[in-house]
This record gives structure tokens, C-alpha cells and sequence, in this order.
């Protein structure tokens, strides 16, 4: 037995940066990893973008990614609009945020992760900083759960 959600109890979650070809694409697929992992493809809907896209994921993350079992090869970086944003429950920054939200009249949480900006960096750096964003990825539904924001599926 499968108990659903209606779409006003979708926690709307968002990972941008700037480019939105690194950090903002990990932070992506680990979080759709963890929403089917958790059963909660009803309940959670991930947003990606940047406010300057780039042409493509970068080569270092495609291939540490391909380490952890995740294809980028076929993502493209794609704007994301304030509007967006402002109509999600949860917005992470990668840290090199120009993210246009009024936070004092935002029902956003926002947080920034402040993490190095993968592009350029050597490939044990670039592995760093994608086991990061897994655990704050894992950490952030850790978080939405306990908080009892997610509606769980059971069998």
C-alpha cells in the first residue's frame, strides 16, 4: 500500500550557482538519487540552474561523478529564474551565488554551502568536493525527514 501526496505537500528544493556545470549538477544528482533511494519522488521536486549558464558540465565532474555511478554527460547547465527560486521551500548556493531573493520577505531557506568552484581544479580536489556536496545532499534530506517535511511511502 502506497500512500500519495498531493502537489501542495511538494517540498520544492533547488541547487544553483552561477554556471550551473559543477557543484549546483552534483548537488543535482545526488538529490534524485536520495529522493528515489527515500521513495519520495511524489514529495520532493528538484530544481538546477545557474544565473550565467555554461555550454556544458565540466569534464572533472562528469568524470568524478562516472566514478559514483552518475552519467552528467548528457546534462545541460539551464538558467534558472528568480521566479523559481522564489516559489521554492529551499534554495542551496554553491557559493558564488548572485541569487536575486528579497531574503528578508522570503519564505525561502536559503543556504549557502560555500564550496570551491570545481572548474580547474585537480581531479582528487574535484572528488573533494563532490563527496561534500553528497553528505550535505544526504545531510539536507537527513534534515527534511526528521523534521517530518517529507511524507514517506510505505509498503
Amino acid at each position: 500500500m502506497s500512500t500519495t501526496t498531493d502537489s501542495t505537500d511538494t517540498i520544492r528544493l533547488a541547487f544553483m550557482c552561477v554556471q550551473n556545470a559543477g557543484r549546483s549538477q552534483m548537488a543535482t544528482a545526488f538529490a534524485e538519487y536520495e529522493r528515489q533511494r527515500r521513495d519520495l519522488d511524489d514529495a520532493v521536486e528538484i530544481l538546477t540552474g545557474g544565473t550565467r549558464p555554461a555550454d556544458h558540465v565540466h569534464e572533472g565532474v562528469i568524470e568524478v561523478m562516472r566514478e559514483e555511478g552518475f552519467d552528467l554527460s548528457e546534462r545541460t547547465p539551464r538558467e534558472i529564474t528568480s521566479e523559481e527560486l522564489q516559489s521554492c521551500d529551499y534554495v542551496a548556493t554553491m557559493g558564488c551565488s548572485t541569487l536575486e531573493i528579497d531574503k528578508e520577505d522570503s519564505t525561502v531557506d536559503i543556504r549557502d554551502w560555500n564550496l570551491l568552484d570545481p572548474h580547474g581544479e585537480d581531479i582528487d580536489t574535484v572528488r573533494s568536493i563532490r563527496d561534500d556536496i553528497h553528505q550535505r545532499v544526504v545531510d539536507l534530506f537527513d534534515e527534511l525527514s526528521d523534521d517530518s517535511q517529507l511524507s514517506t511511502t510505505t509498503n
